[in-house]
């Protein structure tokens, strides 16, 4: 994971990389995914999210696209 001040600098260090651009999310969305993804992590019930979850979960958050795709 890399954190860019704005999009000017994350869009400098892509060129500067020769990296296109693929999973891009805001601090705050970041902080949504991570605090749903590991939520019940510790508890006696826990059981690894599906690939669909998984998936489900991105689109509820608004990530979309390619690189969230995880099934094939």
């Amino acid at each position: 994971m890399l954190l860019f001040r704005d999009e000017g600098h994350a869009t400098n260090w892509r060129t500067q990389h020769q990296v296109t651009e693929a999973g891009r999310m805001s601090l705050e969305t970041g902080w949504r995914l991570a605090r749903t993804w590991y939520t019940d992590k510790r508890g006696p019930n826990w059981r690894r999210s599906s690939l669909e979850d998984a998936e489900a979960l991105f689109a509820r958050l608004g990530l979309t696209g390619d690189f969230w795709r995880l099934r094939s």
